[in-house]
């Protein structure tokens, strides 16, 4: 059978895929493990929601499921994914559960799971949670019954965390935002404008079936053409819960996640924040990032894809900063996981401490032409250990030298094997993508 737990959660079409029966008995059997890890004490969770109409539904499935194993519950309401791990630290919780599917169309949902302190489950946690979920286990009774409180003021705690995180007020800011009719349309313009920005809120207005839909971080189109509209110095575009975010700066032009790492590693490194002067990307992020990084004297360590393993690298090695060219960025000192809104602050703070125009900050990184080639293939594993793959990526990485870069990738969840290649010009990184993505489809 396959993992119920992906990358980021349990994650399906809501109420055909996921379930209300399969919400109760997750949240039910998490409860039950970590309480088994620490029974010093009755369990407490914090359960958030993204604002899609499924939302609700699976939201009482959750408190029901915490309760019935004998949780108490403190529901936060609509608020972002880093919000409510942020919470589950701050309340001084055992478990915390966000119910979304992130950046995904409206009739997806999800549930993401953080234990103690807000950090993600570890996949040993996650296997226990999943076995769990088979078991016979004796439900509580009586006063063993979990409780269920809402805390009013969850959004202004989470408020108060990022501004106290902003190193330079944001006066004399002007920013748009798009919310994505997610998780982020209360928090964002609120957080943002409490750290001194103007704002302008766009696509803030949910309504259970609007998020996501040709808005946000996935579609910034119209944010480009806003930020220009209204004069702004910059736009920000957050995804459904508000754990990444892009930017666009004053022409409307987009600054990715790349981008956003190289301004804000060169911030943190003069400050003396940036340890062992070292920035945690995955393998996908952009050659010229680690251009500019070696020009500054800043090491890159890389990861696989997937914002998991960056903050795994994180934790073990204590570094401040890492992320991926999607905009999920990580910084420890402050959130346990992606927050965009953080993210946005410290990338305005910066501009505001500089007096720099947000292209011009960017400008310390020039992004290569990057060219990805999904190869259907009969054989991953064909492909793996083809000579004759590795005979022609070896070419094309001695034709590209430290101009290029080439990368291979299985997809973990399609038959296909991705053929990613780099180089200064979109026609040489274009020629050789093609190249190789023949030399794959023949072997396999």
């Amino acid at each position: 059978m396959a993992r119920l737990f992906g990358t980021d959660g349990v994650r399906g079409l809501a109420n055909a895929e996921l379930t209300p029966e399969l919400a109760l008995s997750l949240a039910a059997s998490a409860a039950r493990v970590l309480a088994a890890h620490d029974r010093s004490h009755r369990p407490v969770a914090v359960v958030g929601r993204d604002p899609r109409a499924s939302g609700e539904m699976l939201e009482a499935a959750v408190v029901a499921g915490l309760a019935s194993a004998g949780a108490d519950v403190r529901r936060v309401g609509v608020l972002p994914t880093p919000a409510v791990a942020y919470l589950v630290g701050a309340l001084d919780a055992d478990l915390g559960v966000m119910i979304s599917a992130s950046h995904n169309p409206m009739p997806d949902n999800g549930i993401k799971l953080f234990a103690a302190g807000g950090h993600k489950l570890p996949d040993g946690i996650e296997d226990e949670i999943e076995a769990g979920l088979a078991a016979q286990a004796t439900r509580p009774t009586g006063v063993g019954v979990g409780r269920v409180t809402d805390v009013p003021d969850a959004l202004d705690r989470y408020a108060e965390h990022l501004v106290a995180a902003t190193p330079h007020p944001l006066a004399g800011l002007k920013v748009v935002v798009d919310c994505a009719n997610g998780a982020s349309s209360a928090a964002a313009p609120e957080v943002y404008r409490r750290a001194g920005a103007e704002v302008v809120a766009l696509h803030a207005e949910p309504d259970g079936i609007n998020i996501n839909e040709h808005c946000g971080s996935n579609h910034p189109e119209l944010l480009r053409a806003a930020v220009v509209e209204h004069g702004a110095d910059l736009g920000i575009a957050h995804d459904g819960d508000a754990d990444r975010c892009v930017a666009v700066d004053a022409a409307g032009e987009l600054i990715d996640g790349d981008q956003i790492m190289a301004v804000l590693a060169l911030a943190l490194a003069e400050s003396g924040e940036l340890t062992k002067d070292t920035l945690v990307a995955t393998v996908m992020s952009n050659l010229g990032l680690h251009l500019a990084m070696r020009a500054h004297g800043i090491n890159v360590v890389t990861t696989a894809v997937g914002d998991r393993y960056v903050l795994e690298e994180l934790r073990a090695s204590g570094f401040a900063l890492g992320g991926e060219q999607s905009g999920h960025v990580v910084l420890p000192t402050h959130a346990t996981t992606g927050d965009g809104l953080l993210t946005a602050l410290r990338l305005m703070s910066r501009m505001a401490a500089t007096g720099k125009p947000l292209a011009e900050l960017a400008a310390v990184m020039n992004r290569l032409p990057q060219v990805l080639v999904n190869v259907p293939v009969a054989d991953k594993a064909a492909v793996a250990g083809s000579a004759a793959v590795r005979d022609a990526v070896g070419a094309v990485e001695a034709e590209l030298g430290e101009e290029g870069r080439v990368l291979l990738r299985p997809s973990g969840t399609e038959q296909l094997v991705r053929v990613m290649v780099e180089a200064p010009a979109q026609s040489t990184a274009q020629a050789a993508a093609d190249r190789l993505a023949g030399v794959v489809s023949a072997v396999s």
